[in-house]
Formats: C-alpha cells, sequence, structure tokens
C-alpha cells in the first residue's frame, strides 16, 4: 500500500470570502447523497458550481472518517494524466510500479472518504471513467463532481445549480426585504469589501437590484461588478453593463485565469463546445427571452447545422449554455442575457447578425399572421398562450422593422394582426403603441394592410376614451381606403367608424357603419372581421334600445363561434348578450349569460371583458338592493379594468345608468360602508375577483397551517419529487435522479398535484420555497 500523510484528513482549500446563500442547494446536496454516491453539480461557468461543493464537502468532513479531498482539474489539458493528478491531491507517494489510477484504487479501498472532481467538462470522458472504476472497487468512496454538463456514469445524480435568486422586476421590494435574495446580499457583501462602508440604501437599492437583474443572478459577474466600486460608482457600473463582457474584466489573481474575467469563463465554455454547437449558440443569440424548438429550426437550421439540430440543442442545454424550461405542455428553452450578448458578439463576427435577424422577424410575421388567421376557430385559446409566451421576440420583430430602413411594411403587417391578441389579453397601450409607431413609419403606400392599422389603432383608442385620436385615424383609413378601392377595404373603415360612434355616443350613425360592413363580411370569407362588425351591431343596437336586433346578432355570433370552438367573441357577446337580457326585463337569464362570459373570461385570462362582466353584475346586485355586493364588484371591476389600460371603466352608452348604481350603493351603505367595500374589491385579484362574481368557494389559502397539513399528506417519496419539481427538472430527469421509470415519476408528480389541489408544476415550487420559509437560493 502506497505511503501517504496520515495525519491529513483532507485538503480543502481555505476559504478567503464568505460564503453567501444557497442553503437550499446545500441541503438538496446532502439529499441526494442519500440516493447516490456520485454527485455532480452542473451549470454555467461562473453560477458558483465550485464554491456550493466546497461548502457541502466543508460540512462533511466529521462525516467521512478518511477525509474530504479536493482534486481540482481546471488547469489539467493532458486527459492521460488524471489518475497522476489524483494521486497528487491525495498526497501519495509512489513507491511502487504500479500505474497510477491501480494506486488511486489500492488507497481508496475501504476507505470512508469523498473526493471532490472539480471543473470537470474538459476532460468529462476521461473522469467518467475513472470515477465509474473508481466507484465499482471502493464502496466506501463518494465522488462529488463539477462540470458544465454530466459524465454521463450510470448511477449518477446530477443536481443543475441555479443563478443566485433576484428581485421580480416588476415587484420592486423593500430596503429590508433586499437581502432575502443571494443575488443582492452577495454584492452588498462584495462591495462592502471592496469599499468599506457600502451598505443598501434606499438611494442605490434600485440600482444595485438592476445590476443584479442585468448579471443574471451569475456570482462570477455579480463579484466582478462589485469589485469595480473601486474605482465607479453603481450608477455608473450600471451604465456600462451595456457592454459587460468588456467592463467585468478585474477578477481575483488567486483565482483560476478563466474566472479571472467574465469573457474569459465564457470563453472557456464557448471552447467546450463543437463546431456545430458554437455556430447554434450564435444564432439562438437572436432570440429575445425564451424559444420553441420550431422556432430555431424555422430560423436557425442553415448549412453549418445538420438536420438534427434537436442533438445540438439538447447538448447545448447539457453543457449548461441553453436553459430548458417549462411552459405548461411545452418546452422552450432560453440564454442567459450575458450568454445572449457573448452568442451575438460571436455571431456579428461571422457576418451574419443582420441576415439571422431579419429570418427571426420573417419567421415571427409567419407566426402572427397565421394566429390572425385561425383565430376564429378551435385553436384560438393554443395561439393566445403561444404569442403570450413569444411576447420579446414579437416585440423584437417589431423593433427591427421600425429601426431598419425598408423594412416599415412588414412592422405595419406584424402590428396588425396582432390586433386580436392585443385585444385578447387587454394590452390596449401597448397595441397602440406599435401601431402608433408602424404608421409613422416614412415611405408607407396606401395600402390594405395600412387601412387595417389604422382601424385597428382606431378601436383600442376609442375604448380608451381617446375619441379625438380614434376621429383623426378613422378620417385618415377613409382617405387610404379611397385610394385603395377595394370594397373589403372600405368596410374596414366603416366599422371601425361604426365602433366610434358607439363611443362617442351617436348610436344612429353607429348602426348605420356597423351594418355597412356587415354585408360585406357576411357575402365574404372573413370570420373574424364578420364576427366584430356583428359584434358592433349587437352593442350599437341594444344601446340604442332595438333589443330585438341586439339579441338576433348576438345569438348569430354565439353559433358561429360556438360551432367553431371560439372563446374571444363569444365571451363578448355573452356579456353584451347577458346586458340586453337583463335590461328586458331578466335578470336570472342576464345573471346566467354574465357569469358563462365571465367563466370564459378565466379560461382565456382575458381582464378586459371580465371587468365589463363585474360592472354588469354590479348593477343587477344593486338593483336587488344587494349594495355590499355591488359595490365590491365595482371596485374590482375597476381595478381589473385598469389592468388593461383602462383608466375609468364605462360600458358606452350606459354612463347615466351606471353613475345611478352607484349611487344607490353609497346611499345604502353610507360614504365610509361604500369606500371600504370598493376598496375590498379593488384589492381583489382577477382570479379572486371572478371566484368572488360567481360565488364560488375559494380554495383554501396557501397559509402555512395548510402547508403543513398538506406535507402531512405527502409521502417521503413525494416531498422528494417535490423537491426535484422545485428545481425545473422534467419527470424524465426526476426519475434518473430517483433511479425509477419516468411513468412512476409521472405518477408521483400527478399524485402530488392532486393532494395539494394544485394544476401545474409552478405551483409546487411555489408551495416548496414556502415550506422552506424564503425565497428560494
Amino acid at each position: 500500500m502506497p505511503a501517504s500523510a496520515r495525519s491529513k484528513v483532507g485538503n480543502l482549500p481555505l476559504d478567503l470570502t464568505s460564503f453567501v446563500g444557497r442553503r437550499r442547494e446545500v441541503t438538496e446536496v446532502k439529499r441526494l447523497f442519500t440516493l447516490s454516491r456520485l454527485v455532480t453539480l452542473t451549470g454555467i461557468g461562473g453560477v458558483g458550481k465550485t464554491r456550493l461543493a466546497l461548502r457541502v464537502a466543508e460540512d462533511y468532513r466529521r462525516t467521512f472518517e478518511d477525509g474530504v479531498w479536493f482534486v481540482e482539474l481546471g488547469e489539467l489539458h493532458d486527459p492521460e494524466l488524471l489518475a497522476d493528478t489524483v494521486v497528487a491531491a491525495l498526497g501519495l507517494r509512489e513507491q511502487s510500479a504500479n500505474p497510477p489510477r491501480a494506486l488511486v484504487e489500492d488507497y481508496l479501498v475501504g476507505r470512508r472518504l469523498l473526493m471532490v472532481l472539480d471543473n470537470c467538462e474538459h476532460l468529462v470522458g476521461a473522469v467518467a471513467m475513472l470515477a465509474e472504476a473508481l466507484l465499482k472497487t471502493c464502496p466506501e468512496l463518494s465522488v462529488l463532481a463539477t462540470s458544465r454538463e454530466p459524465l454521463g456514469v450510470g448511477g449518477e445524480v446530477t443536481m443543475r445549480v441555479q443563478p443566485l435568486t433576484v428581485p421580480d422586476p416588476d415587484q420592486p421590494s423593500s430596503l429590508e426585504g433586499l437581502p432575502r435574495y443571494d443575488a443582492v446580499a452577495l454584492f452588498a457583501e462584495r462591495a462592502g469589501a471592496a469599499v468599506p462602508g457600502f451598505g443598501l440604501t434606499e438611494e442605490n437599492q434600485l440600482t444595485v437590484t438592476r445590476i443584479c437583474q442585468r448579471l443574471d443572478g451569475l456570482p462570477l459577474p455579480i463579484e466582478l461588478a462589485a469589485a469595480r466600486l473601486r474605482a465607479m460608482s453603481v450608477q455608473q457600473i450600471l451604465q456600462r453593463l451595456t457592454d459587460r463582457l468588456q467592463l467585468l474584466t478585474m477578477g481575483s489573481r488567486g483565482a483560476p485565469l478563466r474566472q479571472q474575467t467574465l469573457r474569459l469563463s465564457i470563453d472557456w465554455s464557448h471552447e467546450l463546445c463543437t463546431p456545430q454547437e458554437q455556430v447554434l449558440w450564435g444564432r439562438l443569440a437572436v432570440f429575445a427571452g425564451s424559444f420553441e424548438l420550431d422556432a430555431a429550426e424555422g430560423i436557425c437550421a442553415g448549412e453549418q447545422v445538420p438536420d438534427d439540430l434537436m442533438d445540438i440543442v439538447a447538448s447545448l442545454v447539457d453543457k449548461s449554455i441553453l436553459i430548458r424550461e417549462e411552459a405548461g405542455a411545452v418546452v422552450r428553452y432560453r440564454l442567459l442575457e450575458t450568454l445572449r450578448d457573448y452568442g451575438r458578439e460571436k455571431l456579428q463576427e461571422t457576418g451574419d447578425y443582420a441576415a439571422l435577424r431579419r429570418r427571426h422577424r420573417d419567421w415571427y410575421q409567419q407566426l402572427v399572421q397565421r394566429a390572425e388567421d385561425e383565430w376564429i376557430g378551435p385553436r384560438q385559446l393554443e395561439w393566445i398562450a403561444r404569442l403570450e409566451r413569444e411576447q420579446p421576440n414579437m416585440r423584437d420583430a417589431l423593433t427591427f422593422c421600425l429601426t431598419e430602413p425598408g423594412e416599415g411594411d412588414s412592422g405595419l403587417r406584424i402590428a396588425a394582426a396582432l390586433y386580436p391578441f392585443w385585444l385578447s389579453r387587454g394590452l390596449l397601450s401597448e397595441g397602440r403603441h406599435w401601431l402608433d409607431r408602424a404608421l409613422a413609419c416614412p415611405g408607407g403606400q396606401p395600402t390594405a394592410t395600412r387601412v387595417e392599422a389604422l382601424c385597428d389603432d382606431t378601436v383600442l383608442a376609442v375604448m380608451q376614451g381617446d375619441i379625438r385620436e380614434g376621429t383623426a385615424l378613422t378620417d385618415k383609413g377613409r382617405a387610404v381606403a379611397e385610394q385603395v378601392g377595394d370594397e373589403s377595404t372600405t368596410a374596414l373603415v366603416d366599422s371601425a367608424s361604426g365602433y366610434l360612434d358607439i363611443f362617442a355616443g351617436d348610436l344612429p350613425r353607429a348602426v348605420l357603419s356597423l351594418e355597412a360592413a356587415l354585408d360585406v363580411f357576411s357575402a365574404g370569407d372573413d370570420p373574424l372581421r364578420r364576427v366584430s362588425s356583428l359584434l358592433g351591431v349587437a352593442l350599437a343596437s341594444g344601446l340604442r334600445g332595438d333589443t330585438r336586433r341586439a339579441i338576433v346578432c348576438h345569438e348569430e355570433i354565439l353559433a358561429l363561434t360556438r360551432s367553431r370552438g371560439e372563446s374571444m367573441f363569444r365571451a363578448y357577446s355573452l356579456c353584451s348578450l347577458g346586458l340586453a337580457v337583463w335590461q328586458q326585463g331578466d335578470p336570472v337569464r342576464g345573471t346566467e349569460l354574465l357569469e358563462e362570459g365571465l367563466r370564459l373570461t378565466r379560461l382565456m385570462d382575458d381582464p378586459l371583458t371580465a371587468a365589463t362582466c363585474l360592472e354588469a353584475l354590479a348593477w343587477i346586485a344593486a338593483e336587488h338592493h344587494e349594495s355590499e355586493r355591488a359595490a365590491v364588484l365595482m371596485g374590482a371591476a375597476e381595478s381589473v379594468g385598469e389592468a388593461s389600460g383602462i383608466k375609468a371603466l364605462v360600458i358606452p352608452g350606459l354612463h347615466a345608468f351606471q353613475r345611478r348604481r352607484r349611487k344607490q350603493a353609497r346611499a345604502a351603505l353610507g360614504p365610509r360602508g361604500f369606500q371600504a367595500a370598493l376598496r375590498r374589491g379593488r384589492e381583489l385579484t382577477f382570479d379572486d375577483a371572478v371566484v368572488y362574481a360567481l360565488g364560488e368557494h375559494p380554495p383554501a389559502a396557501p397559509s402555512s397551517v395548510a402547508s403543513s397539513a398538506a406535507a402531512v399528506r405527502l409521502t417521503k417519496r413525494e416531498r422528494q419529487v417535490s423537491e426535484l419539481v422545485s428545481q425545473g427538472l422534467t419527470n424524465k430527469a426526476i426519475a434518473e435522479a430517483l433511479v425509477i421509470s419516468q411513468r412512476t415519476a409521472q405518477g408521483h408528480v400527478e399524485h402530488v398535484l392532486a393532494k395539494l389541489g394544485f394544476t401545474s408544476r409552478a405551483q409546487i415550487a411555489a408551495w416548496v420555497v414556502e415550506q422552506v420559509g424564503g425565497p428560494r437560493t
């Protein structure tokens, strides 16, 4: 047996800086060691794999009686010397002719020892062979590896190390709450080391938060940014993060060379990729946010990338370049912003960036036009969900069109095609923003698309009460339509004019315009415009007192939309029909129709139509002297409507009636009681408002008591599965981690959902976070 320094129980390097956060990850790694003797921490460079491994190893010092041994492989480039490196790390003295691997095996047999193999990615094949051989011959050996991709050894359990937690950019945290987010805590601690006396303040908290967000919560760039405080202010650092790869170049001299700057760290990952992976990395940088496989195939597949693009995507996921995410039943991929910047830089070096951006624009233009064509159909909800997921890419495509000379017409087509989507999500202000910009592009020709965009912009404007702008847009639309000289184009203007007149209060004129449009669209093959015109005629007729005509139109809409499996306009029609029936003196059926419409708005997540339904139900409640319920519903309608960009929700033509009902409820409750009930309604979320209006019993609140009770009902295996779900693992990955079949893993997930009363994996993840008692780190 080789001689060794028996007095040593390991060789872990001493930490020169404190370890921040990662409490949950440390616990999870320890749990994984109960399942396997080989645990591999994977993740992109700079995410903190080594620091996490060292913290776990430090905690295990007393557990492994023969020591915890650290083997640094980052600077080793010859796989033939791998065993020699392990021999040196263990402090063995070679006194025989045995090869190094045999020497290591001979030493480890019978010893209870943890070996940390750090930075294995560039030697993954050799490390896998050595680890597998040692684990087979040394039953008391455990191995903790860090690598940008798994080793691929049988029995290996992997854990993807995620970036540090950062505050939600849409929900600013208080100064007291910021240190709960590990990224902010790390920046503050390292900043205090760089500039003694630095601390989080009311003045710098937003800037520090944005720095951590821009750096994706990655520890390495956050530490490099904090070091820059020796020469710059936090504001200057944030301003210069547009060129983060150049800014973050001053790290610790004691760190490995590739970790001393952000660029070198990413260069290291890039060099470990195959040429095909490098090409695809650059091309995928054209996406904003996340993307789906069909988009990658349509935009990024080229001569340098083979048909099996999926295999290359999977390899980039394995190497921690791409992040795999599940959006319901759909898998999406994304690059961290830091890696996207790097990939875009590489793509620009090839000269292909402009061409890829144009292909990106073309693909998304085809996507939104296909969605518009199929809008009145059974796939409508799928299209709404898809377009919602693709908003960053659609915004990027629109920006390209509106900033690149000669591309304005394409921007106009995309914006016009997105009109029904914006309407469905209540994104009135965003729709107007893009339509206004697209219409303002120089060199616009008189085309049917321009008329369509002007008409769409008109409807969005008047729905927000901007009658003056709506009038100006309609006048422009009619002038362009006259130049085009097409019957259907003129009908578009008639329909938009009709909606303008409804909101302006000129109901006779509105009916004439909308009926003219309906005559044209009923004879053609454009169900979207036909339904839209029918809805306008119904609304104007009902407000004018022609209830019979309104009901006939609504029944035609419902017949057409139900037969085609459509949801959005069906919800609109149910809401309007409910109002008409109620005004006829049938509050019971009116309420039933409004509630049916409200259920559809929940299915669609449509706050705009929901707000109208809530307001109408409030009026019915007031009529029946249910004053408190009426006031709560009015408050909810205001809040939900404001989320759609409507400052004051008023159903056209019923302003005076709305004021009477509010006055009636205020008189019954008194000023204070009315305001209190109104406030209660305004505090309700969209979902809670619908639950209240429908008289449903809300699901049990996720309080700690309820959560604890649910935890008791979960088996040990189900709790393990819940933890893995919270880490973003798929059923397949869970099966591999727990060494069970994929079908069994799926069954466990379904049981967890059923027991907790949840409908999505995201809810499981949120529940797991609550069990721990703070944000996930």
